[in-house]
């Protein structure tokens, strides 16, 4: 009887503990369908700012260099939810967080489409961008908890579907100005993100395979002093501005440059080059090395910047713009995943270190170039983009000299044995 007794009770334990893995299996691919989806609607309303500039200048009768100050003031609100969230990502329950923060970020969006002034449009995009900081400050420590043995394919994947939603926002901009007004746009954007949020409240919390450390402030520059963190940031700062200044001032370029038909989907076209570019880096990253892979993308990266802005003509630009969103794809995740990493542990505190450096460089360089453009054409604008383009490279490969460096003092030191 009593061998009975053991073997139902092994028997109902060993049920339960299979009901229980398959309970935190079912939890993690939906949380990984919510924050996929999450990213690609919010990375589809944010490259809806740049097909849409025209039509705000229309409409508010805005010059460039305020135009210009939509990304900067995206920024702001960013940087200061991001930098919060991502520190406090050990003490934080997600579910509620996220939930609240789309929900916020469809009001602004709403606010924005209904903008009667300029004034609102950028104050709506503070508060969109402190919104989207909240989610994205989570998002990736989620996923770097959910997977933590394949860190680098899964945020390859993950960016990847931000690709998807950001190439198709454009379109839905020029469809939306084609056959009712540029308001529209924004608005279906807020529609869909409130729809997810709904659906963010009614899942359970996050069932997580390793957890988040919580970051103490003494242990802060500590993290921010390692080579990999610093050499991730200033790498970041650079890219992400060449990034941003065509995210948001390509389509004003393509309109000087190239037929009507055809300008208004310059950006889907370059950011339709991302879908096989981060599928493919997401998989290289396991083989190559995430910083070889960087070097090897930011040093093709310059001759197709000169020959596509300076040299090519007409159409003949386009391969161009295709073939930079294939390499550009690659930098972010690949950063982020290097330094991430190098301290697993912080996932949290890495992800805002990353977005805040690519926020900056995104925020900053768009800026510059709008008061650049208000006395030169676009083409010269985008000629210039190749300094940062530049700089980025020489320091990717300061960080593969000191990563070559450190190889030999690793395998030398000795055991904790």
């Amino acid at each position: 009887m009593s061998g009975e007794k053991s073997t139902d009770s092994g028997g109902s334990s060993e049920s339960s503990g299979e009901s229980h893995a398959e309970r935190n299996r079912s939890n993690r691919l939906r949380w990984t369908a919510v924050i996929f989806a999450a990213l690609a609607i919010g990375g589809g309303a944010m490259m809806a700012r740049g097909p849409v500039l025209p039509e705000l200048g229309a409409t508010f009768e805005a010059p460039e260099w305020q135009l210009g100050l939509i990304a900067p003031a995206g920024t702001v609100g960013y940087l200061l939810s991001v930098t919060f969230v991502g520190f406090k990502a050990g003490h934080l329950r997600p579910r509620l967080i996220v939930a609240g923060a789309l929900l916020a970020n469809a009001v602004a969006l709403l606010a924005i489409g209904a903008a009667p002034i300029m004034l609102v449009v950028l104050a709506g995009a503070v508060f969109q961008g402190a919104a989207i900081g909240v989610v994205r400050g989570l998002n990736r420590p989620l996923l770097s908890h959910f997977y933590p043995t394949r860190r680098g394919r899964i945020y390859g994947y993950y960016d990847m579907t931000w690709a998807i939603g950001a190439a198709l926002a454009p379109l839905l901009v020029v469809a939306c100005v084609a056959f009712l007004s540029w308001r529209y746009a924004f608005w279906i954007f807020a529609v869909l993100l409130a729809g997810l949020g709904v659906v963010v409240w009614s899942l359970d919390e996050p069932a997580v395979e390793t957890e988040e450390e919580p970051l103490a402030r003494e242990d802060v520059r500590a993290l921010l002093r390692r080579p990999e963190i610093l050499g991730m940031a200033l790498v970041m700062f650079f890219s992400t501005g060449v990034e941003g200044g065509l995210f948001l001032w390509l389509p004003t370029y393509a309109e000087s440059e190239l037929p009507g038909w055809i300008a208004g989907g310059t950006l889907s076209i370059m950011i339709a080059g991302y879908v096989p570019g981060r599928f493919a880096y997401g998989r290289l990253s396991e083989r190559i090395g995430y910083v070889r892979l960087i070097v090897a993308v930011l040093a093709l990266m310059v001759p197709t910047f000169v020959a596509t802005f300076v040299f090519a003509d007409g159409l003949w630009v386009l391969p161009g713009i295709l073939t930079i969103g294939l390499l550009m794809s690659g930098c972010f995740p690949l950063l982020v995943s290097y330094a991430t990493d190098a301290a697993p542990e912080y996932s949290g505190p890495v992800t805002a270190v990353a977005a805040i450096s690519s926020s900056l460089g995104v925020g900053v360089t768009p800026a510059v170039m709008g008061f650049v453009l208000s006395d030169v054409d676009p083409a010269t604008g985008m000629q210039l983009l190749v300094i940062p383009l530049l700089i980025a490279l020489g320091l990717i490969v300061l960080v593969r000299v000191a990563e070559i460096r450190r190889a030999p003092a690793e395998k030398t030191c000795p055991s904790a044995d």
